[in-house]
C-alpha cells in the first residue's frame, strides 16, 4: 500500500469452486440448488455403515479441463484420500478430498491491473473434493441448524502461490477465475449464493525482507470487492500494529461487511492434524494422456486468447474486446454478428450499447435475448448502409423491433418513416424552410459562427421526421449558408 512504502503484503489464495454437475461427488444425489432443507441426501452422503462412494467422472473431466486451461501438469495416477475432523455440517466424520496427489500442479492465472500491468498468478495445485453440509445460524435464536444437501457436492480447490501484492491483483484473479469457470461451463461462479468460495492467507514484511511474517486467515467474503476491502483493511491493521510494537498472532478472522473490518474469530496455536490417509472406497482414478487428449481438443477458445484475437484481427480496442469477452455467451452472439456480415466496430457497438441496456433493464441473460442474429443483424445492416441513422434505429427501430421480434427490419423502418431521404429535392424544402424560420441565425453563422449548423440540422430533422440524410442535408446546408 501506498501509504505503507516501507512493508509488503504477502497475499495467498484458496478458492473452492462448486462444480455444476447433475449429481454429487462420489454420490447420485441431485445437487439442485434452492431445494427444502436435508431432501438431497442418501446413506452414502451420510455415510452410513455398508456404503459405497463412487467417483463422479464429470467431477474428473471438469477438473482436467481448468487444469489445461491455467496450464497445469495434469497427473497420471490420483488418489483419494479422508480429511478426518467432527463438525455438525460433516455427517461422516470425514471429508473425502485429494492430498498428496492432486490432479493438476502447477500452472498460473494471467491478471492485467487498472494500470495496464499484467502478471501472472502462480499455481500451487487444483485437486478435488466434496462440499460440507451447511450451519445456519439465523433461523433459530436457540439452536444451530444444519442442512445436509450441500454435503458432498463436487468442489474444486484452487491454491495459489503466495504472489499477490495487494487487494486489486486478487480481485482480478478472482474475476479471471470465475471467467474461465464460466467459459469451459464447469460452475456459474456466483460468489453470492457460494458457488465460488475463498479463503485469504495474509502476512505483512518489511520490504526486502524473504521471510514471511505471520498468516492470518480471513473467511466469510461473499463478494470479490469484499476480498478486495478485506485485504485492504487487514494490510493497514497487521502494518499498524507492528509499527506499534505489538505482535501479529496466527488467527482466523472473518470479515464484517458492514463495517468494512475484519474480526477475530478464532486463534491459531498449532496447524491441524487431519489425519490423511488414502480413501479405502475408492479406486485410484487413471487419467491417461489420451483422455486429457481428448479433453484439450474439446476446449472452447479461453477469454484471453479471444481478447489477444480481438484487438489483433477484428481491430478492436482494448476496452471493446475486454467487455465482450467477460462472458462467453456475450462473445459467441458478438461472433454470430460479425459472422452474417456486420463490421466487428458495429457489432460491438450494438452489443455494448442497446442490446446491453434492453438486458439490464430486464435483468435477463444473452441467452434469453428474443431477436434472433439474423433479425439484428439486418437492422445493423441498414444503419451500415445509411438507411437509417444510428439514433433513429436506435431509438425508433430497435425498440419496434423488440416489440414485433418476427418482424423484417426494413419493413419497420418503412411503416416506422424513418428511412433516410436522400432526395436533395425533397430535402431542399425542408432546408429552405428552416433558414426562413431562422434569419439572425443566418446572419450570425455568416459572420463566423460554423458551430450554428448544428442547430439548422436539428431543425431540418425535426422538420422531416429523423428520415433527413445526414450527408445530404449538410451539403444543401452549407450550398445555402456559405
Amino acid at each position: 500500500m501506498s501509504d505503507f512504502p516501507n512493508y509488503e503484503t504477502v497475499i495467498g489464495l484458496e478458492v473452492h469452486v462448486q462444480l455444476s454437475t447433475a449429481s454429487k461427488a462420489y454420490a447420485s444425489d441431485s445437487t439442485d440448488f434452492g431445494a427444502s432443507p436435508n431432501t438431497l441426501v442418501s446413506p452414502i452422503t451420510l455415510g452410513h455403515p455398508g456404503t459405497l462412494p463412487k467417483a463422479n467422472t464429470a467431477v474428473v473431466e471438469s477438473a482436467v479441463q481448468l487444469g489445461l486451461a491455467c496450464g497445469c501438469t495434469i497427473r497420471e495416477h490420483n488418489l483419494y484420500a479422508r480429511k478426518n475432523y467432527f463438525y455438525a455440517d460433516l455427517p461422516k466424520g470425514y471429508q473425502i478430498t485429494q492430498d498428496t496427489t492432486p490432479i493438476c500442479t502447477g500452472g498460473g492465472v494471467n491478471i492485467r491491473l487498472s494500470d495496464g500491468t499484467e502478471r501472472t498468478i502462480r499455481l500451487t495445485r487444483i485437486h478435488m473434493e466434496e462440499d460440507t453440509g451447511k450451519s445456519l445460524h439465523d433461523l433459530d435464536p436457540f439452536h444451530t441448524l444444519i442442512d445436509l444437501n450441500r454435503a458432498g457436492v463436487p468442489l474444486l480447490e484452487i491454491v495459489s502461490e503466495a504472489d499477490f501484492r495487494s487487494g486489486e491483483e486478487a480481485y482480478q484473479y478472482l474475476s479471471e477465475i470465475r471467467k474461465l469457470v464460466r467459459y469451459l461451463d464447469i460452475s456459474d461462479g456466483n460468489m453470492e449464493e457460494g458457488s465460488l468460495r475463498c479463503d485469504v492467507n495474509i502476512s505483512v514484511r518489511p520490504v526486502g525482507q524473504e521471510r514471511f511474517g505471520t498468516k492470518v486467515e480471513v473467511k466469510n467474503m461473499n463478494s470479490f470487492r469484499n476480498v478486495q476491502k478485506a485485504i485492504d483493511f487487514e494490510t493497514e491493521r497487521q502494518i499498524t500494529a507492528i509499527r506499534n510494537g505489538h505482535t501479529i498472532a496466527q488467527e482466523t478472522r472473518m470479515f464484517d461487511a458492514a463495517k468494512g473490518a475484519t474480526i477475530l474469530m478464532r486463534t491459531k496455536e498449532d496447524a491441524h492434524d487431519y489425519r490423511y490417509f488414502i480413501e479405502p472406497d475408492l479406486p485410484p482414478v487413471v487419467v491417461t494422456q489420451a483422455a486429457v487428449a481428448r479433453i484439450q481438443a474439446d476446449l472452447p477458445e479461453l477469454p484471453q486468447a479471444r481478447w489477444e484475437r480481438y484487438q489483433k484481427e477484428l481491430q478492436l480496442s482494448d476496452y471493446d474486446a475486454s467487455l465482450l469477452t467477460e462472458n462467453r455467451a456475450t462473445a459467441d452472439f458478438y461472433e454470430s454478428l460479425v459472422g452474417s456480415g456486420c463490421t466487428p466496430k458495429s457489432a460491438a457497438n450494438w452489443v455494448m450499447g442497446p442490446v446491453r441496456s434492453w438486458l439490464n433493464e430486464r435483468a435477463l441473460r444473452v441467452e434469453d435475448f428474443p431477436l434472433t442474429v439474423t433479425a439484428l443483424a439486418a437492422l445493423i445492416s441498414l444503419v451500415e448502409a445509411e438507411t437509417v441513422s444510428y439514433s433513429a434505429a436506435q431509438q425508433r427501430l430497435f425498440p419496434a423491433l423488440m416489440e414485433q421480434p418476427h418482424a423484417a427490419p426494413a419493413d419497420l423502418a418503412q411503416a416506422l418513416g424513418i428511412v433516410q431521404q436522400k432526395d436533395a429535392g425533397a430535402l431542399e424544402v425542408h432546408v429552405d424552410a428552416v433558414l426562413a424560420d431562422w434569419p439572425d441565425k443566418v446572419a450570425e453563422y455568416r459572420t463566423g459562427k460554423k458551430g450554428l449548423i448544428g442547430l439548422f440540422m436539428g431543425e431540418v430533422m425535426k422538420r422531416s421526421g429523423g428520415s433527413a440524410d445526414p450527408k445530404t442535408t449538410t451539403a444543401l446546408l452549407r450550398s445555402k449558408l456559405d
